[in-house]
């Protein structure tokens, strides 16, 4: 990867394609669950999404395998595909760009306070 490719984020949308083009080779079932995984697992992103790019592919890759074997999405992710997610990005403790944010916000609030205060 070039640091030009680093800098525009092209690499990203080439394997993000990819990936999308290996999910429309999925059953209809397979692929709804793939957009479900995206839209959980969104939230546990860094800035760019550069985290996400292995998990997506180990998950895509495990779709494509239930696919195979004539598993159905339940068999392969069971019920909770929102805690599936959330144990894939690291558990109940894996941090969200929400949480990053409130930390960062109550950080600098309470910098500001402490140099009106004294």
């Amino acid at each position: 990867m070039s640091f030009w490719e680093t800098i525009t984020g092209s690499d990203l949308t080439r394997e993000w394609k990819a990936l999308d083009t290996r999910a429309q080779a999925l059953p209809a079932d397979h692929q709804a669950a793939w957009e479900q995984i995206k839209g959980n697992l969104f939230p546990y992103a860094d800035f760019s999404g550069r985290n996400l790019t292995p998990i997506l592919d180990a998950a895509l890759g495990l779709l494509e395998e239930a696919s195979a074997d004539g598993q159905s999405v339940h068999e392969a992710l069971g019920d909770d595909i929102p805690g599936f997610c959330r144990a894939l990005a690291g558990g109940e403790e894996a941090r969200t760009y929400r949480d990053r944010w409130r930390e960062q916000l109550n950080r600098n609030v309470a910098r500001k306070l402490s140099r009106l205060g004294g």
